[in-house]
């Protein structure tokens, strides 16, 4: 209730009020206060226009004045911008002629370059191709028998060449504790007693011990031993033909040469390379004058030893087909100017040399490597490798060619490293027991792989080597023999395998020497027959000398051999070339 009266209340109020402004719009009064307050609020808002127009005009002025300000410095700025891209363009231009130039002499100055790089390039090439050739020749030059095959008597004036023996600080000779080797003393042909002397015989001081001192002088004397044989002629009566008894074998001339004779003959001049000259000299002062033998006499001795061999050369043929282990190797010589060959092949206990026209599978035919079916141990001839059931290459001369190499390419570790390895495989199979009976053939199966598991780790560093710095054309040497001993792995390292196989071909080496002293004495054969005969004739001797039979007596006992019972129908071609 007293809400409603309120609110009743406040509308009265809102009526009165309403009312008394009503009223005074009627009158007129409020309009002229509404109009007199307009005025006063009119004259203002003008003033205040008035005033706010003076404002505008003077900032209209002052911006006319900061806009021509402005723009003078606009002016101004840009005159001075002008001036420095003149400047700029000038100096740009400048530039620009400046790098015309520049590009023009750089252009020049590569073309120069371009020249004097090729030109470079070409004295380069030509200094490294100078410096191969210069490699080349003095590996050829210091080339000796310490870093390839040829001997050292083919360089005068070579060093001392050191043998494996280690200095003991002892003198020569005899030690203190050891057994003496005295001269091995003789029967005495004469004697001469050396009476007492007095002061010793007649002295009471001294008394004799039964032993007797003697001393020996030996010397030797050559007698000629003449033995005739005579035998009383008939002619017969009618036919008039002349007849007497047979004399003994080998009795065929007035004057025939035993075989004492011949041997010395022959040995002189075939196995000591003494010419045919001097041993009919030596023979005439070793007699004082009695025995002068013909130089066509001393020429024909072998011949006939030749002939007189065929079946020890037969034996010797079949023996060598039926060894375990042969080595072989070819050799030059000379007939008449022309360039033929000799081929030794041998064994232990027996040698066969065989005179050849041709090398190659030419010169093996008609040998036993022809048929050979074991071991074949070989300088790398690659013609053997067609022959034979397996093969050893001789590291002898891999050594050498590994020195060569070392010589040569300083730079290279793995040619060291091979050679110290194959000295230590050597070193090793020869420190072997021979009489170990319990594998006679074969070798330690662990240290086999060891050794072949280092060999392939040194030739794996010699192909990094040659990747990082690849061999010269002027020296391919080293190269080529990582490449055979990496293709050839198993004929280098067979010789660990077996025990019978040497590690060197040294025993065809030895051979071929032989016959190389001998050509050096001979210089040139003068037919085909004399180095035919002088090849089946060394080829006995180094049989004898390998069989530990006296030379001398042996040769001389051949040379009495009767010639019926010499041969026996032994085929030809063992020692001579087949047509």
């Amino acid at each position: 209730m007293d809400a409603r009266f309120d609110f009743i209340t406040s509308l009265q109020y809102k009526v009165k009020s309403l009312g008394a402004r009503v009223k005074a719009f009627e009158s007129g009064r409020k309009y002229t206060q509404m109009r007199a307050t307009f005025d006063a609020q009119l004259a203002e808002k003008d003033r205040e226009i008035r005033r706010l127009k003076g404002e505008l005009a003077d900032a209209n002025a002052r911006l006319v004045t900061m806009r021509n300000n402005w723009q003078q410095v606009y002016e101004d700025i840009a005159n001075a911008h002008k001036k420095e891209l003149d400047k700029k363009d000038r100096e740009l231009n400048s530039m620009e002629t400046r790098a015309l130039n520049a590009e023009t002499q750089r252009d020049e100055a590569k073309a120069k370059l371009k020249e004097k790089t090729l030109e470079l390039y070409k004295v380069e090439t030509e200094l490294e191709e100078e410096r191969g050739k210069c490699q080349k020749l003095k590996a050829q030059i210091n080339r000796d028998y310490e870093n390839s095959s040829k001997p050292s008597s083919q360089k005068p004036g070579h060093k001392k060449i050191a043998n494996n023996r280690e200095k003991t600080g002892r003198k020569p000779g005899g030690q203190p504790g050891h057994e003496a080797h005295l001269r091995k003393k003789h029967v005495p042909t004469s004697t001469v007693h050396i009476p007492a002397p007095e002061e010793y015989a007649n002295n009471p001081s001294y008394r004799p011990t039964g032993r007797i001192i003697t001393k020996q002088v030996v010397d030797i004397r050559v007698d000629v031993v003449v033995t005739e044989y005579s035998t009383p002629e008939f002619r017969h009566v009618r036919t008039r033909q002349r007849v007497h008894a047979d004399f003994p074998d080998g009795v065929v001339y007035d004057v025939n040469y035993g075989g004492s004779v011949k041997a010395f003959a022959f040995l002189l001049n075939n196995y000591c390379n003494v010419s045919i000259e001097k041993v009919s000299e030596f023979l005439s002062e070793l007699t004082g004058g009695k025995l002068e033998i013909s130089a066509g006499m001393i020429n024909g001795l072998a011949s006939q030893f030749s002939s007189k061999t065929e079946a020890e050369q037969r034996r010797a043929f079949a023996n060598i087909l039926l060894a375990p282990v042969m080595n072989t190797d070819f050799t030059r010589a000379n007939v008449n100017g022309r360039n033929v060959n000799v081929i030794v092949c041998a064994t232990p206990t027996e040698v066969l040399y065989f005179a050849r026209e041709h090398k190659g599978h030419k010169g093996v035919k008609g040998t036993p490597v022809e048929d050979y079916q074991n071991t074949l141990v070989h300088d790398h001839d690659k013609t053997f490798y067609g022959y034979g059931g397996n093969h050893q290459e001789c590291l002898d001369h891999v050594s050498r060619y590994l020195q060569d190499s070392m010589d040569n390419e300083p730079k290279l570790k793995w040619n060291n490293e091979m050679r110290e390895l194959i000295r230590e495989m050597i070193h090793f199979k020869n420190s072997l027991d021979p009489d170990d009976a319990r594998d006679p053939d074969q070798i330690d199966p662990a240290k086999v792989s060891a050794f072949e598991a280092k060999y392939d780790e040194v030739l794996k560093l010699a192909k990094d080597e040659y990747e990082y710095e690849p061999p010269t054309q002027y020296y391919m040497e080293g190269f080529n023999l990582y490449k055979r001993m990496h293709k050839y792995k198993a004929n280098h390292l067979l010789f660990l395998h077996d025990r019978r196989v040497p590690h060197s071909n040294n025993l065809s080496e030895r051979l071929i020497r032989i016959f190389k002293r001998k050509l050096h004495q001979v210089m040139v054969f003068r037919s085909w027959g004399g180095l035919d005969n002088l090849c089946c004739s060394l080829g006995t001797i180094a049989s004898l000398c390998a069989q530990g039979k006296s030379l001398y007596e042996s040769v001389a006992s051949i040379f009495d051999m009767p010639d019926d019972k010499s041969g026996n129908g032994v085929l030809s071609d063992i020692c001579s070339i087949s047509s």
